[in-house]
């Protein structure tokens, strides 16, 4: 029994020696979908036909695959692609489509969150500003815009917490996160157990308090 939990101990070690990697690319992934998310809601929102089609589309394939494929897709098929047409293409580092992808598939489920946040706000704020003497422009980005961020804040923060589950799969495509260190310590050692269940504590070390930090905040919200 000592020697399992030498073992364990051993095991959640190297598993959160890939947590800056994990966060890092959660972090930069939810920033990026959440920009890519705003100007996907706003097409979604659009009149114009055409850009309507084109982030539904967007969000349709994106959120219909799952985040492995197109990690895939981005970091062997796109180089193999080129090659096979008589380019010489590779990535410099699997980092790189890695996080790509991860802020593109966050930016899918990001434009749902920040629509619904838009239409939550009362469109008598556009009605408001429009007869302060403020552009429709300008009232986005200065009423409405800044009460929609408020109101999906919680919606964010359980984005997050679901990127931070979700990078699990860039282990796959050689990128040494949580879940790779895991995998190589159990490659190491034959430790399978103890190496895994390691790479599982390290996970809600830091899921749990998250949790909890977003339902405080929808508490919060739900005060207001």
């Amino acid at each position: 029994m000592i020697e399992f939990f030498q073992q364990l101990g051993v095991g959640i070690v190297m598993a959160f020696k890939g947590a800056p990697t994990t966060l890092g690319v959660s972090a930069l992934a939810v920033v990026v979908g959440l920009v890519l998310g705003f100007l996907l809601a706003f097409m979604r929102m659009s009149k114009i036909k055409v850009l309507r089609g084109l982030s539904t589309f967007y969000v349709d394939v994106v959120r219909g695959t799952p985040l492995v494929v197109q990690v895939f897709i981005a970091a062997y098929g796109i180089p193999t692609l080129i090659q096979n047409n008589g380019g010489d293409f590779r990535w410099s580092s699997l980092m790189i489509p890695a996080l790509i992808m991860c802020g593109c598939n966050s930016a899918a489920y990001m434009a749902e969150i920040v629509r619904g946040g838009l239409q939550a706000v009362d469109p008598g704020q556009l009605e408001a500003a429009a007869s302060l003497g403020m552009t429709h422009s300008q009232a986005m980005r200065l009423v409405v815009v800044p009460q929609a961020i408020r109101i999906i804040m919680p919606a964010l923060g359980n984005e997050f917490i679901t990127m931070i589950k979700e990078t699990a799969v860039l282990s796959f495509a050689g990128v040494v996160e949580i879940m790779r260190r895991g995998a190589l310590y159990s490659a190491a050692t034959f430790n399978t157990f103890p190496a895994y269940l390691g790479v599982a504590i390290v996970y809600l070390v830091f899921t749990i308090p998250l949790s909890k930090l977003v339902l405080v905040m929808e508490k919060k919200m739900s005060d207001n």
